[in-house]
């Protein structure tokens, strides 16, 4: 690890914490003396996403991040309960195992919408309105009236 500040390649860990996905590391340059910060992530396997039309793409997690963010917006949704939802959806699609693993965008918004349902109705329902493309208010109203039976029967 070269320092930030003087390119010594010398430097000892001073201090370690893990993170959400990652291990931050504390380094302090044994030529200079300063301080500069590392972080250390696992490489993750390459996932694909099979879109709609058929067509593959690299899985962005910013993309459904933000897509949650629009579900959620004005809603007490926090970013905790946010990142939660994505380390579920990363840990369901990386339990498949694999050399590549392909997951389809349907079953990345279902896996969000049923985790967004356990933590707030209006986003899931808003998630549910851009993810599902209804074609017409009579087949979201249709969405809406089952949503509604099921809460029902829970009841």
């Amino acid at each position: 690890m070269k320092c930030p500040s003087c390119g010594g390649k010398e430097n000892k860990v001073v201090d370690s914490r893990e993170t959400l996905n990652s291990i931050r590391r504390r380094r302090e340059c044994i030529d200079c003396g300063k301080r500069f910060t590392s972080y250390e992530t696992v490489e993750m396997v390459p996932i694909l996403v099979i879109k709609k039309d058929g067509s593959r793409e690299a899985f962005d997690v910013v993309k459904v991040k933000n897509g949650i963010l629009r579900a959620s917006e004005k809603r007490p949704v926090t970013m905790h309960q946010v990142a939660q939802i994505l380390d579920t959806l990363e840990k369901e699609i990386l339990a498949r195992g694999g050399e590549e693993l392909e997951v389809s965008s349907s079953e990345i918004g279902d896996i969000v919408m049923r985790e967004l349902k356990k933590i707030d109705e209006i986003s899931y329902i808003r998630f549910a309105a851009v993810y599902r493309q209804f074609k017409d208010i009579s087949t979201f109203l249709g969405f809406i009236k089952s949503f509604e039976d099921e809460m029902k029967a829970k009841l």
